[in-house]
C-alpha cells in the first residue's frame, strides 16, 4: 500500500496546498478515472495535498513516479504548486514530471511548464467502454485464457519479456494493490504467449499490461486477454472499463476500438529538462 506523507503545517509558511482550491471546472470522469489508475498502479510513496498527487517509485516505471495535478489552480498559487512539487522530486534525486490532461489538469500548467523548460513526452489516449458492449463485441473468451486472482510466476516472466523494468520493484508494485485484481494469461502450446490485468475500483475496472510475445501477434490473443477480463469484470460487478495507450501504437488502439473502447480524452507528460536550482552551491 503506498506510503502517505503527512503535510506539515506547524511553523511553515503558507502552502501552495493549504488553501481550499478553486471551484473545479472540469469533467469529473476524467479526475476519478486518473485516480483509479493510481490507485491500480501505486507509487511507493504518495503526498496528496488538495487534489495533487505527487508520487515516487525509484525503480518503478517512470509514468508511476510523475505528479497526478488533479485540482485546479491558477496564478501564482500555480506557480507554487509546480515549485512544490519540483521540491519533493529534487530531495528524492529526479526529475519532476507532470500528467497533463485537459479537462483534468489547470488549464494553464501545461503551458507553465513549457515556459519552465519541461519537454513533452508520450502522446497517450485514456479510453472507455461499457463493459455490457466490450462483452458483446468480443464474444466469450476461449478456453485457452485464465484468469487468477493473482499473478503467476508465467504470468509476470511474459508480461516482463514484452515491458521489461526492474523486476523486483514491478513484483512491489503489483503487491501493493489492494483492489480487486484479475490476471488473464493466454496459453498456447503449453506457453503463456500473451497477460494482461485488470483492477476493479467502485464500478470502473481498468485493463493493464497488455502484452503478447512477439512469436504470437497476429493470432488473437491480445483479443482474447481482453475477452477475458471483460467477462471477469462482469462477474465483479464493474459496469464501465477504461484504459491508457499509446496513441502510435495502431495495432493496440485497433483492438481497442473493435471492443468498443471511445477516447474520453487525450494526455501527456511534461518533464523537466533538469533538475530544479535549490539555491545550495553555485
Amino acid at each position: 500500500m503506498p506510503h502517505i506523507l503527512p503535510q506539515s503545517r506547524a511553523g511553515t509558511p503558507v502552502s501552495p496546498f493549504r488553501e481550499k482550491s478553486e471551484e473545479p471546472t472540469v469533467p469529473e470522469p476524467v479526475r476519478l478515472i486518473q485516480e483509479r489508475t493510481a490507485r491500480a498502479v501505486p507509487a511507493e510513496t504518495v503526498r496528496r495535498a488538495d487534489g495533487w498527487w505527487l508520487r515516487d517509485a525509484p525503480a518503478a516505471a517512470w509514468w508511476v513516479r510523475s505528479v497526478l495535478p488533479n485540482a485546479d489552480a491558477s496564478g501564482e498559487r500555480l506557480v507554487c504548486r509546480v515549485e512544490a512539487a519540483e521540491e519533493f522530486y529534487t530531495r528524492r534525486g529526479s526529475l519532476a514530471r507532470f500528467q497533463i490532461s485537459p479537462g483534468a489538469c489547470p488549464d494553464s500548467l501545461d503551458s507553465l511548464l513549457a515556459e519552465r523548460g519541461y519537454r513533452v513526452e508520450s502522446p497517450m489516449s485514456l479510453r472507455t467502454a461499457s463493459v455490457a458492449r466490450a462483452v458483446d463485441l468480443l464474444g466469450p473468451p476461449p478456453a485457452w485464457v485464465v484468469v487468477d486472482e493473482h499473478p503467476t510466476r508465467a504470468w509476470f516472466d511474459t508480461w516482463h519479456a514484452v515491458h521489461g523494468g526492474d523486476s523486483r520493484a514491478e513484483w512491489a508494485l503489483l503487491e501493493r494493490v489492494r483492489c480487486p485484481s484479475g490476471f488473464a494469461r493466454a496459453v498456447l502450446g503449453g506457453d503463456v504467449v500473451a497477460v494482461g490485468r485488470a483492477v476493479v475500483d467502485t464500478g470502473w475496472a481498468g485493463l493493464f499490461g497488455i502484452a503478447t510475445l512477439p512469436r504470437a501477434r497476429g493470432r488473437g490473443a491480445a483479443r482474447a486477454v481482453v475477452a477475458a477480463l471483460a467477462h471477469w469484470a462482469a462477474t465483479r460487478h464493474a459496469d464501465h472499463l477504461y484504459l491508457q495507450v499509446e496513441r502510435d501504437n495502431v495495432a493496440a488502439c485497433r483492438l481497442y476500438t473493435r471492443a468498443g473502447f471511445r477516447e474520453l480524452c487525450g494526455y501527456h507528460y511534461r518533464t523537466a529538462a533538469r533538475p530544479p536550482h535549490t539555491g545550495d552551491g553555485p
